[in-house]
C-alpha cells in the first residue's frame, strides 16, 4: 500500500463536509477536534465524528486530530474500528505515552489487537523539534508531521514568504523521522488556499527536503499536493531500468547508460521511487 500523499483536514463539527470527505481525493481524511472546532461544539464534534466513523468509506485512511487538552476524553469519544488513528497535536514523548495509554484503554474495550489505532505526531513545540527522534520512536507513531503556525508562535519567529526561517527545523524533523527508521514526514499546511502556484512551489520544496506528503485544508488543494508527491512515468521507468540492472549484476555496481555509477545508495533511492509510485 502506498503511504498518503495528502491528508485533509475537515471540521470535526461539521457532518455535512464529513459526509464526502473521503471522495475528495485526498490519500487520507483527518476529523478535527482541536483548532477547527470551537470550545462549545467540542460534544457536537465528537458526536459527529463518530457518526461519521460508523459508515466509513474504505478507500482512504480515517484519523481524528483529538485535542491536546483532552487526549483521553477525545478518544474515547470516538475511536472504533474503522479509524486508522489519532493525530496527537503538540506532540512530545511525554503526551505521546499518554496517547498510547488511552488507545490500548480503547483497544481492550473494544476487544481490538494491542496496537490496532496509529499516531500521526504534529510537532508544534521547540521541546518536539528537540526531541524529534523521540517523538518518531514513540510508541504507535506512523507518521510525524509539523504545524508550524503554533512552532513560529512559540520561537517569535515571522516567516516571510518562502518559509526559509523554518527550513532548519523542518530538517530536524526530517532528521529525527530517519534515525527512527519511519518514513518521511508530513509537511505543513499552506493557508492560503487561493495561491496555487505558491501551494506547488512550497510543496516541491518540501519535497526537496525529505518530505513526502501534507496535509491540507481545502479540497482544492489535494491535485496539486498529490501530484508533487507522485513520481513521473519517467521517473518510475528509470528506476525501475535500475533495479533490472543491479539484480542482474554479478557485484551489484554497475555503470548505466549516462555514465553515472549505480551502487547501492543509488539502488535505495530507486526503491523509494517504486514504492511512492505503488509499485514498492
Amino acid at each position: 500500500m502506498r503511504s498518503p500523499r495528502s491528508f485533509l483536514y475537515v471540521p470535526g463539527d461539521r457532518p455535512d463536509r464529513l459526509a464526502g470527505a473521503a471522495g475528495r481525493g485526498a490519500d487520507a481524511v483527518i476529523a478535527d477536534l482541536e483548532d477547527a472546532v470551537a470550545v462549545d461544539h467540542k460534544q457536537l464534534a465528537r458526536d459527529a465524528v463518530a457518526e461519521w466513523l460508523s459508515a466509513p468509506e474504505p478507500a482512504v485512511q480515517l484519523w481524528a486530530r483529538v485535542d491536546a487538552g483532552s487526549i483521553a476524553e477525545d478518544v474515547a469519544a470516538v475511536v472504533g474500528p474503522a479509524l486508522t488513528g489519532i493525530v496527537v497535536p503538540k506532540a512530545e514523548p511525554d503526551r505521546l505515552r499518554e496517547a498510547d495509554a488511552a488507545l490500548t484503554r480503547q483497544e481492550l474495550r473494544l476487544g481490538c489487537a494491542a496496537g490496532t489505532f496509529a499516531v500521526f505526531a504534529l510537532v508544534e513545540t521547540a521541546r518536539g523539534v528537540l526531541d524529534a527522534t523521540g517523538v518518531a520512536r514513540s510508541a504507535r507513531v506512523r507518521h510525524v508531521g509539523m504545524g508550524e503556525a503554533d512552532l513560529a508562535g512559540e520561537l517569535r519567529l515571522r516567516p516571510g514568504p518562502d518559509r526559509e526561517e523554518l527550513r532548519s527545523l523542518r530538517l530536524q524533523v526530517v532528521l529525527g523521522c530517519a534515525a527512527a527508521g519511519i518514513g518521511a514526514p508530513t509537511g505543513p499546511t499552506s493557508t492560503d488556499v487561493r495561491d496555487v502556484d505558491g501551494l506547488r512551489r512550497s510543496t516541491e520544496e518540501l519535497f526537496r527536503l525529505g518530505f513526502r506528503s501534507r496535509t491540507a485544508i481545502h479540497p482544492d488543494q489535494l491535485a496539486v499536493i498529490n501530484d508533487a508527491f507522485t513520481p513521473t512515468t519517467a521517473e518510475v521507468s528509470e528506476a525501475r531500468a535500475v533495479l533490472d540492472r543491479f539484480e542482474s549484476s554479478e557485484d551489484g555496481v554497475f555503470v548505466d547508460e549516462r555514465g553515472r555509477l549505480v551502487d547501492v545508495a543509488v539502488v535505495r533511492s530507486a526503491r523509494e521511487v517504486l514504492e511512492r509510485a505503488g509499485q514498492g
